[in-house]
């Protein structure tokens, strides 16, 4: 793994690089039909393994990415920046995402963990925006938008979903640096 992948030890948990040991719980829960729920479907265990080795190249090209999510030393998901450039109105961009197993949910992890990515690609990346998105369905991730102090702005068609699906339809939320400097106060840590 790069060594230019910062750790981050945060309320309960830790932002830090991913092992190769992730990958077999990192499968476990991309194969599970509850955390996919509001994906077009489950991936497999290659395609769950030829994600994480995109992660890790894009954490070597950019600076900035996904980290492994860990509790008490066990991996957890990810919280990070990706970037992203489907066919829609906002692309190219950087999303801020998460994706947690199960056990996981319902505490905090993905509002605090996303205010550090936030802050990571402000403060020092240099972004001037950080969006994100999710299936309308899906009100858990939205409502981690809000509470990131992101500002609702819009909906789409989700290019590479089918035409029909029920996750097709998706919110679109957007931080500019403006707004996350106002939200700080000026400093990286977010907002309140």
């Amino acid at each position: 793994m790069s060594p230019t992948v910062p750790t981050a030890r945060l309320e309960g948990f830790t932002l830090r690089a991913w092992r190769d040991e992730d990958r077999e719980p990192f499968a476990q829960m991309n194969a599970d039909p509850v955390v996919m729920e509001h994906f077009v479907s489950t991936m497999t265990r290659e395609e769950s393994d030829a994600f994480v080795d995109r992660i890790v190249a894009l954490w070597e090209a950019n600076g900035f990415g996904l980290w492994a999510v860990d509790v008490d030393g066990s991996f957890a998901g990810y919280v990070g920046l990706h970037p992203s450039n489907f066919d829609a109105f906002f692309t190219p961009t950087v999303e801020v995402g998460w994706r947690l197993a199960r056990p996981y949910w319902g505490h905090g992890i993905a509002t605090l963990a996303g205010r550090h990515a936030l802050a990571h690609g402000f403060d020092v990346v240099g972004m001037d925006e950080v969006d994100s998105w999710t299936a309308i369905v899906n009100e858990r991730s939205w409502r981690v938008m809000d509470r990131l102090g992101m500002v609702r702005s819009g909906e789409f068609e989700h290019p590479r979903c089918p035409v029909g699906h029920p996750v097709r339809p998706h919110v679109f939320y957007r931080m500019p640096v403006s707004r996350w400097r106002a939200l700080s106060g000026g400093g990286a840590t977010g907002p309140a």
